[in-house]
């Protein structure tokens, strides 16, 4: 019998996939819902499972023979210069299509040649009226629609609400990214109307996925141990976690890649902890479609601001609502914790720093000589490299800050990318950042050293005291001694010479009763 595998691509099937319960924790919702003739929403990021549950719960609904039930997708309409006409008849062709591969007979549509140049409106209807069964319809890709066309679509819906059961699809749910209340980002700038009074204020709920929990992913991977023997320890999934945050995709490409990339299908081999991190780093590197799709967002004008204030620990004027921050936690960049706005998971929070700094790391290739910041022992020499860092931040800050396009964070991405280069293959950086910290710490690891550097921005804000107050509380944190306060000088040379910028300090700090060593490395 043919294993089965882990999947990164499409929606799963669970003869061919592991497989977590895709209606875990809202199935009661959702049929409640159904069993009350209502529409809803369902939201979340790409790659959590949306399509996977849409296509479970229509095999639930068809199965059971209360409903007839179909999911399909509008995206094929998402375009511009597409004309409404058009549009309405792509959206047909994608109703019947699907139907023609998941419905019996009996259940079809109508045939849609008699609906050149008719609505999905008139579709809908005369289906719902030959129908012996209420239809319920999952429309995926919906917010792939834009402008006119959306608009159009929506009002559709809501004029057939008034129709069903019996003359219109008795429940509809609409799957996309954002919530319905977002949907005005896809309609041109100066016809608003889908804002207040939205045409689709007939909508009773929105759902949104969840990750994984750490138990969910031990089951899923128990699934893998029962069909192999080999098994994925509590030491490792834990990793797989922390690195993950349970999304979906990167729970499942992390085991993907351990056993089939890295194991090579070798059952007898033991997945250690260490081959977890290998993993990690092998998707970094590769960026998979998933990782290149976010990568594509970071240069969105709404994201943007959000990223910049998180690696600089800037502030953001915002509330709870700001457009910018959901659109970027909807689409799974962000979250929202108890310390703030901060990247989704660690993947993301190691991938994206890299990616925006990548051509100046690419810049520095041959220009740093490493042999030099590595000791006999084959310890880091981080003072060397410190030291080396500012008479290159000298040279070279003014005019490389200005080349990149998160200029706000331009400073911090300016050290992680000389940190980077240096550690590459030999070490690892773990980054903390959250908008509004004032800060940004960097958690150096190298042949089993740790090395803690605090990274601010002296401005008219700055007071050491706090900085040295923050240092100590990430020491505590780690449980080290030592760190490096690392302070950004944003006057410019006009105003302040470097021979007055560039300064080297040892201190001592008294925190909790105890003392901490602080190098402060000033630029």
């Amino acid at each position: 019998m043919q294993k089965r595998i882990f999947n990164t691509t499409g929606y799963c099937n669970p003869e061919w996939h592991y497989i977590i319960n895709p209606l875990r924790g809202l199935e009661g919702e959702i049929m409640n819902l159904i069993n009350n003739n209502l529409y809803f929403v369902i939201h979340a990021p790409r790659q959590t499972g949306k399509t996977t549950l849409l296509h479970s719960l229509t095999r639930k609904l068809n199965n059971e023979g209360k409903y007839t039930a179909l999911v399909f997708s509008v995206e094929q309409a998402g375009y511009k210069s597409i004309s409404i006409k058009e549009a309405n008849y792509l959206m047909i062709n994608a109703v019947y299509n699907q139907a023609m591969h998941f419905l019996a007979q009996d259940k079809m549509p109508p045939m849609i040649e008699a609906y050149q140049g008719s609505t999905l409106y008139n579709y809908m209807s005369d289906w719902a009226k030959q129908s012996n069964l209420p239809l319920v319809l999952f429309i995926d890709e919906i917010d792939a629609l834009i402008d006119d066309t959306l608009i159009s679509v929506l009002r559709q819906l809501r004029d057939g609400f008034q129709l069903r059961p019996k003359n219109f699809p008795a429940s509809i749910g609409l799957i996309g990214l954002r919530d319905v209340r977002d949907y005005k980002d896809r309609v041109r700038d100066n016809d608003r109307s889908i804002g207040s009074g939205s045409p689709f204020n007939i909508k009773a709920k929105s759902f949104s996925l969840k990750n994984f929990s750490k138990q969910e992913i031990a089951d899923l991977y128990q699934q893998y141990t029962n069909e192999t023997g080999q098994v994925f320890s509590n030491e490792v999934i834990e990793l797989i976690y922390v690195y993950t945050s349970g999304q979906p995709w990167l729970t499942n490409a992390l085991a993907l890649e351990i056993t089939e990339e890295i194991l090579k299908k070798d059952y007898s081999l033991p997945i250690t902890p260490e081959i977890a991190r290998q993993a990690k780093e092998n998707l970094i590197l590769r960026r998979d479609t998933h990782l290149d799709s976010l990568m594509d967002k970071l240069q969105d004008e709404r994201v943007k601001p959000i990223i910049q204030s998180i690696i600089s620990g800037s502030d953001l004027v915002y509330n709870e609502y700001n457009d910018k921050i959901q659109y970027a936690i909807d689409l799974g960049i962000v979250k929202r914790t108890k310390n703030g706005i901060v990247i989704s998971n660690q993947i993301y929070n190691e991938i994206i720093p890299r990616v925006l700094n990548l051509s100046f790391q690419d810049s520095l290739q041959g220009k740093i000589e490493i042999n030099r910041f590595i000791k006999p022992d084959g310890k880091l020499d981080m003072e060397a490299l410190l030291k080396d860092f500012q008479e290159f931040y000298r040279e070279n800050s003014e005019s490389w800050i200005e080349r990149f396009s998160y200029k706000e964070a331009g400073h911090q991405l300016l050290i992680m990318a000389f940190l980077q280069r240096v550690l590459n293959g030999g070490g690892n950086i773990q980054r903390e950042m959250a908008i509004g910290q004032g800060r940004t710490d960097l958690l150096v690891e190298f042949a089993g050293e740790r090395f803690i550097l605090e990274l601010k921005i002296k401005n008219s804000n700055y007071k050491q005291e706090k900085a040295f107050v923050q240092l100590s509380r990430y020491l505590d944190k780690l449980g080290q001694k030592h760190g490096y306060l690392i302070l950004f000088e944003i006057k410019p040379s006009t105003e302040i010479s470097w021979e007055d910028r560039i300064k080297w300090e040892k201190t001592e700090f008294e925190y909790l009763g105890l003392t901490r060593k602080i190098t402060i490395v000033e630029m």
